[in-house]
């Protein structure tokens, strides 16, 4: 079995930063796609970023210039560092990891960027 445990996630003023960790673990062979979601109220589970098992990455237009997602192969660990946070940004944040024979989620943690 698999388990994802997401942390990271807080309240922060608009221009500041988060950083945000999910790590993997349980029998796994193998860990490819490794991703992070964010799904605000009201709005559809949108993908942020991704990054692949040969450090290729994707980001969504939104936050282009502004997030950074990097993974530790040896920890089964993916980050996903946040700067220049909007208000906007505000959502419940998820990490997807796909391996051998799972497709997994977080529990999610939640990402609040208010004055």
């Amino acid at each position: 079995q698999v388990q994802l445990v997401e942390s990271g996630g807080g309240l922060v003023q608009p221009g500041g930063s988060l950083r945000l960790s999910c790590v993997v673990s349980g029998r796994i062979f193998s860990v490819d796609n490794m991703a992070w979601y964010r799904q605000a109220p009201g709005k559809q589970r949108e993908r942020v970023a991704l990054i692949t098992r040969g450090s290729s990455t994707n980001y969504a237009d939104s936050v282009k210039g502004r997030f950074t997602i990097s993974r530790d192969n040896a920890k089964n660990t993916v980050f996903l560092q946040m700067n220049s946070l909007k208000p906007e940004d505000t959502a419940v944040y998820y990490c997807n990891i796909i391996g051998v024979g799972f497709n997994s989620w977080g529990q999610g943690t939640q990402v609040t960027v208010s004055s």
